[in-house]
């Protein structure tokens, strides 16, 4: 009997015991260190601890992190039309042949990912051709002068930059649409270029949704005189 009473006071020991850590780690880990960790990046880190928000007029318009299409309706057929008075993001990922000339067609935060087609694809070289005919028609250059990056999605296709190339194509067409002067459009570019981190990281970019909240800004200090 003793023996019996032994080993359930010892039972009764180790439950509670596992009782008191496991209060005391969901206290740590479950309640105190989320609150730290969330003070800590509210403080040091506002902007990148709510999404990196980018605001026009005080209303959030989406995020410095994540591209966005510009568009302004569908055609006949359903597919999407770009928005030419905006600047234009790169092609998202996705290269059906159901997609408008491939550009700003997808853009869907619930699929991100590249097309994963190789090279030699054949679906991939005709729509990297679609896509440069229509830049290149769109926007009045040669073919020879549409950027890489005009024409191919990025791995996540969300990519929300595109090249300082590919943004300066666009400035003529975006300048008339809105009715601005082209020098004034071009200097927003300017404005908004990113040169590379540290100074030989990547490459020089543009965010496109940021640059187009700037292009809004203008076009409304321009109408009020």
């Amino acid at each position: 009997m003793t023996a019996v009473n032994n080993s359930v006071r010892n039972t009764a020991r180790l439950i509670g015991a596992g009782l008191r850590a496991l209060l005391v780690l969901t206290l740590v880990c479950g309640v105190l260190y989320p609150l730290v960790v969330t003070g800590v990046a509210q403080a040091a880190f506002p902007d990148q601890a709510n999404g990196s928000e980018v605001r026009s007029h005080g209303k959030v318009v989406g995020s410095s992190l994540i591209g966005q299409r510009y568009d302004k309706g569908q055609n006949k057929d359903g597919e999407p039309v770009p928005d030419l008075r905006y600047f234009q993001p790169r092609p998202s990922a996705g290269l059906g042949s159901n997609q408008a000339n491939g550009v700003n067609t997808r853009y869907d935060l619930q699929v991100s990912g590249a097309s994963n087609l190789g090279a030699t694809n054949t679906d991939l070289i005709k729509a990297v051709q679609e896509r440069r005919h229509w830049v290149s028609t769109t926007y009045q250059v040669p073919e020879s002068k549409v950027p890489a990056d005009a024409v191919t999605s990025s791995g996540s296709g969300l990519d929300p930059h595109i090249s300082p190339a590919y943004a300066q194509l666009q400035t003529a067409t975006v300048a008339r649409r809105n009715h601005l002067p082209a020098g004034r459009v071009e200097k927003l570019v300017e404005k908004h270029t990113d040169g590379r981190d540290l100074g030989f990281l990547g490459e020089p970019r543009v965010n496109v949704l940021e640059l187009n909240v700037g292009l809004r800004e203008l076009v409304l200090r321009v109408r009020e005189g």
